[in-house]
């Protein structure tokens, strides 16, 4: 009997996803297509497909013969591969770092870190108290409990070297072998492999000094900063010489006194950030940037790949979440709402990725 209960509950999810999402999907571009290729319960742990869609005769485990994606949704967290399947798909039970290579959950006072991979292979044992566990660009990272120090482990646990900022991080990104990170009073430093800051820099220019978010590109030569509040600021950065100058900024009307999404997008050649009322994006070519209006709070982006869209998911409710597609600039091609309290949206290759309801699920873009 509770078989059939759970058995009608995951169906009854199915069905709603499916009425609230793949239905409403449209063509993206008029050369691309959205194809709904599976879904894949958290409750169940199994996949159902669509569209003809199975993973190919004989490949057993999942992720065997390719990578695996980092998902979490709701309370709960793990790693799936291109056809649906889990290699991980477990319940969060303290608070959790995650990336594509590595996971580890801790308490709010760490003791020993236990750091795994994505088929929950043990990757380190860290020792001792030393703070909280974050993964960037392959790479394991320790901060303090009072968020002003970051120290850099070796593939066993050990410390390499660690640097002590003079106010908290309030963002932190890594790329090409460097630790870009954003304080609390408003300032910017950018680190070496080796731990050593290579770069100092204070936006200034608003009545609030923090950094809201920060990052930098994939070969390291760009910057991109949201600083202050009243006003806030948009600063993008290049390498020349030995240093970052500005290249370009604005000041941004509203603002938001929170962590605020930013990102480098169409393979580094634009970076899309939030404002007030939808989004922004900065083409770094012709240093002129477009107004995207969105109905919501922006939840999740990605435009990572090679074909001028840009995906992004809005909250317009507590329980309702849009799927936005954008054809680069600024055209919105697709708009296709879900019912769902906690959303996910990643992209990998040809395959989109966005969670809801408990429900994980894959669309191929393919072009026609």
């Amino acid at each position: 009997m509770e078989k059939s209960k759970y058995g009608y509950r995951v169906l009854i999810g199915v069905v709603i996803f499916v009425s609230y999402f793949f239905l409403t999907a449209r063509p993206v571009p008029v050369e691309t297509v959205l194809l709904p290729q599976w879904l894949s319960s958290t409750e169940s742990g199994y996949p159902i497909y669509l569209d003809g869609t199975s993973p190919p005769d004989g490949e057993g485990a999942a992720g065997e013969n390719g990578a695996l994606l980092p998902f979490r949704l709701g309370n709960r967290f793990g790693y799936v591969d291109a056809y649906g399947r889990f290699s991980i798909n477990r319940e969060r039970k303290a608070a959790l770092s995650i990336s594509e290579d590595y996971w580890a959950e801790y308490e709010a006072v760490p003791g020993e870190i236990d750091i795994r991979g994505p088929r929950d292979e043990q990757a380190a044992l860290v020792a001792g108290s030393r703070g909280y566990p974050l993964f960037l660009d392959g790479r394991f990272f320790m901060i303090s409990a009072e968020q002003n120090s970051l120290e850099a482990l070796g593939v066993s646990g050990e410390s390499l070297w660690a640097y002590n900022f003079a106010a908290p991080i309030t963002d932190i990104d890594a790329a090409s072998g460097f630790v870009l990170a954003g304080l609390l009073d408003g300032t910017v430093e950018l680190l070496d492999q080796e731990g050593r800051r290579v770069f100092f820099f204070e936006p200034g220019g608003s009545r609030l000094s923090a950094i809201y978010a920060c990052r930098i590109s994939r070969d390291g030569t760009k910057l991109a900063i949201i600083s202050g509040y009243d006003d806030q600021r948009f600063l993008f950065l290049e390498k020349l010489g030995d240093s970052y100058k500005v290249s370009y900024h604005e000041f941004i009307s509203g603002g938001f006194r929170r962590a605020v999404h930013l990102a480098f997008i169409d393979q580094d050649r634009r970076v899309v950030f939030e404002r007030e009322g939808g989004l922004a994006v900065y083409d770094i070519g012709s240093r002129s940037n477009i107004k995207i209006e969105l109905e919501g709070r922006v939840n999740g982006i990605d435009g990572s790949g090679e074909d001028e869209l840009l995906f992004v998911i809005v909250s317009q409710s507590e329980s309702r979440k849009k799927l936005v597609g954008i054809r680069l600039p600024g055209e919105i091609i697709i708009e296709a709402p879900f019912r769902s309290e906690t959303a996910f949206l990643r992209r990998k290759g040809d395959q989109l990725y966005v969670g809801g309801g408990g429900m994980l699920a894959s669309f191929k873009l393919e072009r026609r």
